[in-house]
């Protein structure tokens, strides 16, 4: 089911997205050699607390930690734990945030210390697929329109999309309708309206784009070991275009 939000449901939205911004833009502080990957989720769980709300990750559907922290091969829903990090490393970190009887969600790829050309390009090109596909969020597309602008610039850019995983409609719950794929034809899907919120999210391999779920249930990874990245942003389609809500 496709919620549309009304101008003051979006405004109580804008405040769980902000704390999102903020706690990402901090974040990065974190994202760096020798730190375990649990240091970064206390950081992001302590900050949200202590802004007067609540992470939307910790206990969803028994998720265990407040954020993701997925390193290089992982995908999506790396479970924060002991993992050291060291220089090179790929790492997406996802974050939600619930305030107001709303939720806010989104994602960043960092590179720890720095990495080759093709690395950098990997976590470039899939930020920059974001916004080619945010092109596609406007009254009276449809929702392959955002599917089909994220995928001709992967794959024109030589990397593949996950096909696993989607993005979301967003409001009071972490999950709305419509899913949001990565891949497809545009011109399908729903309509497209004012008031309409979602979390567009590319998931981007540098291999194939196959992958497999470990043994916790959680942990996603790419089937041929190759680096992935992500990208998250929570936005409200509006008669204006696109707004962006946690950037």
């Amino acid at each position: 089911m496709v919620v549309v939000k009304t101008e003051e449901e979006i405004e109580k939205m804008k405040m769980a997205c902000l704390i999102v911004k903020d706690v990402l833009e901090e974040v990065a502080q974190y994202v760096r050699a020798g730190n375990k990957t649990k240091v970064i989720d206390k950081f992001v769980e302590t900050y949200i607390y202590s802004h007067s709300a609540k992470p939307s990750f910790k206990n969803y559907n028994g998720f265990p930690s407040s954020c993701c922290v997925s390193v290089n091969d992982v995908v999506v829903h790396g479970i924060p734990g002991d993992y050291v990090l060291k220089s090179g490393d790929v790492v997406s970190v996802d974050v939600g945030a619930f305030m107001n009887g709303f939720h806010g969600d989104a994602a960043r790829t960092f590179i720890v210390d720095g990495a080759d050309d093709e690395v950098k390009k990997l976590v470039k090109v899939t930020e920059r697929s974001f916004y080619e596909g945010l092109k596609g969020a406007v009254v009276g597309g449809r929702l392959t329109d955002i599917s089909h602008k994220i995928q001709m610039y992967v794959e024109e850019n030589n990397f593949s999309v996950i096909r696993d995983f989607y993005g979301h409609g967003i409001g009071r719950e972490l999950h709305e309708g419509p899913a949001i794929p990565n891949y497809g034809v545009g011109g399908r899907g729903v309509l497209l309206k004012h008031g309409m919120t979602l979390a567009i999210e590319p998931m981007v391999a540098m291999g194939k784009y196959f992958v497999r779920t470990l043994d916790d249930g959680w942990t996603t990874v790419t089937s041929d070991g190759s680096l992935s990245a992500h990208y998250e942003n929570t936005i409200a389609i509006t008669n204006d275009g696109p707004v962006i809500l946690t950037e």
